[in-house]
């Protein structure tokens, strides 16, 4: 993580605290977060940036700049984040940056493809803020997942992958002879093909309270809030890999992790099962599922419900982690190419979507396995499948510019 000495001043409650605390998260910033409700040097401190005024968030950054209750644009120029193409037509528009799409980005521009990446989030998706990733080729001692994804973003770049990060796409559509993409600020680029490589993200229980206390105790990302917990309770909910994965990163910041799943045991791999078993710190509670989120300004009592008896119990831990997988980003798509039941994207032995010209893969794909080697390798297979399109249907065709040089002419 990069801005070690980044200092952020809010409260637990806070929604745009919130916004700026799941910004810096997306975005692998490493900062500190000082609770004005607790701490009255940290009040102090705000009403003095702001002229005796409590406004928050009050981000004080390593320079001695601040910025007060800043947008996600504002957070996105401080960083000296890209956020805008150089140019407005390439040849391939990969949206999402995570090991299919930035793996498709480097293997399309070594073929000397222009490419442009989108990314709404941090550069190297959800495994980006993977602890630790174990099971990659080539990586016998495994490798952070901060480490995997700049490692994938500079060999990118090395081939002239253009990256726009913290950069939602709002739109894609066809443009006559091109693909349109547009992004949340406006902008329109267009371009002969499009890789959709949108991820997923964690699924959320959708239980009474949830959304209330999302960053007040609620969490989906350990690597992201678990130091927030040094020496305290926590509960992680779910019984699958990333659930047994996350509880044993936590047990570095918590004092104790209950796992709670309502399957009859846990569901992750064996080795991942035993270690999260053999360890001290580390609980397993089964057939048995949150109901309900209670508190005031933050979580303070969770109703855990027997999912045999309908018996429940109130259990106070200081944050709970929620891993009960994933949801595909595929929202503003559904009505533009096939989906499945579950909102993941039909796409042809050649990873081609129902929309010509539209391609998808990794974790948004149906029938993609979730793994990050898999992705990997679909990127490898969809920048290839990409070529022959463009060798076969953009092949002599005119880009927008010469298009446009014709009319006026």
């Amino acid at each position: 993580m990069s801005h070690t000495n980044i200092k952020m001043y809010g409260t637990v409650w806070c929604s745009d605290c919130k916004r700026a605390k799941k910004f810096f998260g997306e975005q692998r910033v490493h900062y500190d977060f000082i609770d004005i409700d607790e701490n009255p040097a940290g009040l102090k401190i705000v009403e003095e940036l702001n002229e005796g005024k409590q406004i928050i968030p009050t981000i004080v950054f390593d320079d001695g700049s601040t910025l007060v209750e800043p947008s996600n644009a504002e957070l996105a120029q401080k960083l000296g984040l890209q956020t805008k193409a150089q140019n407005s037509f390439y040849d391939l528009i990969v949206v999402g940056s995570g090991p299919a799409g930035l793996t498709a980005a480097l293997y399309a521009a070594r073929e000397g493809i222009d490419t442009l990446v989108i990314e709404r989030g941090g550069v190297g998706g959800q495994a980006a803020v993977t602890e630790r990733l174990d099971n990659f080729p080539g990586f016998p001692e495994g490798i952070s997942g901060d480490e995997f994804a700049d490692r994938l973003r500079r060999q990118a770049e090395r081939f002239g992958v253009e990256i726009l990060a913290a950069q939602d796409v709002t739109k894609i559509d066809v443009d006559e002879l091109y693909r349109l993409v547009q992004t949340a600020d406006g902008t329109e680029y267009r371009a002969f093909a499009v890789l959709l490589a949108l991820g997923s993200t964690y699924r959320r229980l959708g239980i009474p309270g949830e959304e209330d206390f999302i960053g007040a105790g609620v969490h989906f990302c350990a690597t992201c809030d678990g130091a927030f917990f040094r020496d305290k309770d926590v509960m992680v909910v779910g019984g699958g890999n990333s659930a047994g994965e996350e509880s044993i990163f936590l047990t570095r910041f918590a004092s104790k992790v209950t796992i709670v799943t309502r399957d009859p045991q846990l569901t992750a791999s064996r080795i991942i099962a035993e270690k999260v078993r053999a360890h001290p710190q580390i609980e397993v509670i089964t057939n048995a599922s949150p109901s309900e989120f209670k508190g005031k300004d933050r979580l303070e009592t969770v109703v855990v419900k027997d999912v045999n008896t309908g018996e429940e119990t109130e259990m106070h831990p200081s944050g709970v982690f929620v891993f009960i997988g994933l949801s595909p980003n595929t929202g503003f798509v559904k009505d533009l190419v096939q989906t499945d039941e579950f909102g993941f994207i039909v796409a042809e032995d050649n990873l081609e979507t129902s929309l010509h010209g539209v391609f998808a893969a990794g974790d948004t794909r149906c029938g993609s396995t979730k793994q990050a080697a898999s992705a990997a390798g679909e990127g490898a297979a969809v920048a290839l499948g990409i070529r022959k399109y463009l060798e076969s249907h953009a092949s002599g065709m005119p880009r927008p510019e010469e298009v446009e040089a014709i009319a006026a002419s």
